[in-house]
């Protein structure tokens, strides 16, 4: 039975305009016809009780342009969901924030107890021990807590203002600063010098220089690594094989020092440098203990038309409090770490020259083209990154702004003239005890103790320094037959001065390393010098133990930075 039916008429009219504004006219006529089934449909649903409740529901047909639809309305709707429901607390929230937290915020004693046992053994051992490694020292509670922090989360690939990823703003304020920090530590005009924070070491430093400088095949001159160079300088064995990435990629070619006196000579160097004709001329070294004549190597670099780059890992704390003789007042390009004398982060910096070119810089590298404006900037950054290296490590960045702060006070400056007096003090307590230094003593923060005249191998004395307690390394002497068998140790002074030394402490540091000769000549003598046999005859070695008793009750009287007393 028909319960009702209507009719209804629909008429629809639209006007477009085309370009040329004709109309359009579009005309619908739309007939909507309602009718419910002579049956109604009967739906069925389960109450709690077991009963059907009828439902009923309509079948509405609807004819547009003569086509039939039919759409079921439902008589009695259910409400409508309410949307506050869709915010309600998840009930597994609450255990989704605990498991985060459980992994998230545990200390490291309870999160890998056998890492952290290892760990203090460490911590124990540099506070018992005496520390006269070089390149070493010892950074203070500030610079640890940047380094451990939540800076090393992010991503920041690129330069201040230029990144690869969003959320760098705040990381670019800490790039920016530390940038400064570092040009006010050594006292640079920013119109005139440009510096790069980012390099994870100086090695890459290094290495950036030359990629960014440099095509692969060019040519460069650095100190002979025997004669105190570095080997990210150009170093091949012996033999002939190529030990670094700069000899590998770039042809490497070294000057030397006098074998009679351990000083550069440094006309030989010219005379090399004007038949090689390097590209790059590099001054700075890992073990030469005396100044850089950087106004001849400037003349030198000028004459056979390279850039003069310096490498002052060593001594760029002494630079930065006026103890030395500064290389940027000839140098174009000057890297360094940040960890040895600075006493920073591990890390490295570059700092290169800008603005116009002098006379002298007229010559153009291969890989760019000749402008009267010195292009170091856009090179040296582009070869750090993207070149070689992803996103800088933004905690060690902040790390090494604390340092370069710190490199600007007063206090600072007392500790490196006092390294300085340390150097010269045990210097002099070594001659005095007839040991052989090479050059005869120290300009700055080294010195290196020729053990050859003692018929003993840096290898061996290594060895038995470090079974009592006292870390320095091998190091070759010119005229050595490569680094495999060295015949020296490089001692410096920055670590203990941090630690408190002054002058009569490492006069009696000048004793313990005598006794470690004496123990030394012992043992070869007995054992020979072949490692595993001189080994077996520091086993259980009363002398090493008397030794190291003593070593530990000296080292223990001085604080360490950055320990809970």
């Amino acid at each position: 039975m028909d319960l009702f039916h209507t009719k209804s008429g629909l008429s629809l009219g639209f006007t477009k305009s085309s370009i040329a504004d004709d109309p359009i006219s579009l005309q619908m006529d739309t007939t909507f016809r309602f009718s419910v089934s002579p049956v109604p449909l009967q739906l069925f649903e389960e109450k709690d009780d077991g009963h059907r409740e009828n439902r009923i529901e309509s079948d509405e047909e609807i004819r547009i342009w003569g086509q039939s639809m039919c759409v079921k309305r439902q008589r009695d709707p259910k409400p409508l969901p309410n949307p506050c429901k869709r915010f309600a607390p998840d009930p597994g929230l609450d255990q989704r924030r605990a498991a985060v937290r459980s992994w998230g915020n545990q200390r490291l004693q309870e999160a890998d107890p056998e890492l952290s046992e290892i760990m203090n053994k460490e911590k124990q051992r540099q506070f018992l021990g005496i520390e006269l490694i070089a390149s070493e020292n010892f950074v203070c509670r500030a610079v640890m807590e940047a380094l451990g922090s939540h800076l090393t989360n992010k991503y920041s690939e690129g330069m201040p203002g230029a990144r690869y990823y969003t959320g760098n703003h705040f990381i670019d304020q800490i790039e920016s600063l530390c940038q400064d920090r570092a040009m006010a530590a050594f006292n640079l005009d920013s119109d005139k010098w440009g510096v790069n924070v980012q390099p994870y070491s100086c090695t890459s430093a290094n290495f950036a220089v030359y990629t960014g400088l440099l095509l692969p095949g060019d040519r460069m001159m650095g100190l002979d690594s025997p004669s105190g160079g570095h080997m990210s300088h150009g170093w091949y064995m012996p033999g002939g094989k190529k030990v670094s990435a700069a000899s590998i990629f770039f042809e490497s070619f070294p000057y030397k020092v006098n074998p009679q006196t351990g000083f550069i000579d440094y006309n030989k160097l010219e005379e090399k440098a004007l038949d090689y004709r390097p590209k790059i001329l590099i001054c700075g070294g890992s073990s030469y203990p005396r100044e850089w004549d950087y106004a001849r190597f400037r003349q030198i670099a000028d004459r056979c038309g390279a850039v003069l780059m310096c490498d002052m890992a060593h001594i760029s704390g002494l630079v930065a409090a006026k103890e030395c003789a500064s290389p940027f007042d000839y140098c174009d390009i000057v890297t360094s770490t940040t960890h040895k004398s600075l006493r920073g982060p591990r890390g490295g910096i570059i700092f290169y020259r800008r603005g116009a070119k002098s006379r002298k810089q007229g010559m153009c590298l291969s890989n760019g083209d000749c402008t009267d404006q010195l292009d170091f900037e856009e090179k040296i950054n582009f070869a750090v990154h993207a070149s070689l290296q992803g996103g800088p490590h933004n905690n060690h960045i902040a790390a090494l702004a604390i340092a370069l702060k710190q490199v600007t006070t007063p206090e600072y400056k007392a500790y490196m003239q006092q390294v300085k007096k340390n150097a010269q003090a045990l210097a002099s307590a070594l001659l005095k005890r007839k040991c052989k230094l090479v050059t005869g003593g120290t300009d700055n923060h080294l010195l290196l103790w020729d053990l050859t005249t003692l018929g003993l191998t840096g290898k061996c004395y290594e060895k038995v320094c470090e079974m009592c307690h006292i870390t320095l390394n091998k190091t070759t002497i010119f005229g050595d037959n490569g680094a495999i068998s060295p015949g020296g140790v490089r001692i410096g002074t920055p670590a203990m001065t941090s630690r408190g030394c002054l002058e009569s402490d490492f006069e009696t540091i000048a004793d313990f390393l005598c006794t470690a000769a004496e123990i030394t000549s012992c043992v070869q003598r007995d054992h020979g010098k072949l490692q595993k046999e001189f080994l077996k005859g520091l086993h259980n070695n009363k002398d090493v133990i008397d030794l190291r008793i003593r070593v530990e009750a000296f080292a223990a009287q001085f604080a360490m930075p950055g320990f809970d007393s």
